[in-house]
């Protein structure tokens, strides 16, 4: 999307943060889900599989949530800071909404 677009519908920068969002929980998702198979699995060797695909995801996690922290988009250890990230993209969102149903 571009930055005249990204304005006019009101997502200014916060297109990047949105989808390093989505991405992080995908992420999180991926580790969820390979616990669960790993648990599941009925060979060893589908399980040795499954462990080398959630080492892969947790570094994936662990790669996007450093990337979010360098770039002010999450902050895990600074509550009152999240929030108010939290609460500025829930501004955005509802604001958005409004603009796309007048």
């Amino acid at each position: 999307m571009n930055q005249f677009i990204q304005n006019l519908v009101g997502m200014g920068g916060m297109t990047e943060q949105v989808i390093a969002t989505d991405f992080l929980i995908a992420a999180k998702e991926s580790v969820r889900n390979y616990t669960i198979a790993i648990t599941e699995a009925a060979t060893p060797t589908v399980r040795s599989v499954l462990k080398e695909q959630l080492q892969d995801a947790i570094q994936t996690h662990e790669n996007i949530t450093n990337y979010m922290i360098s770039k002010g988009y999450y902050h895990p250890h600074e509550i009152r800071e999240q929030l108010q990230v939290d609460l500025t993209a829930a501004m955005t969102a509802t604001d958005l909404a409004q603009k796309t149903n007048n």
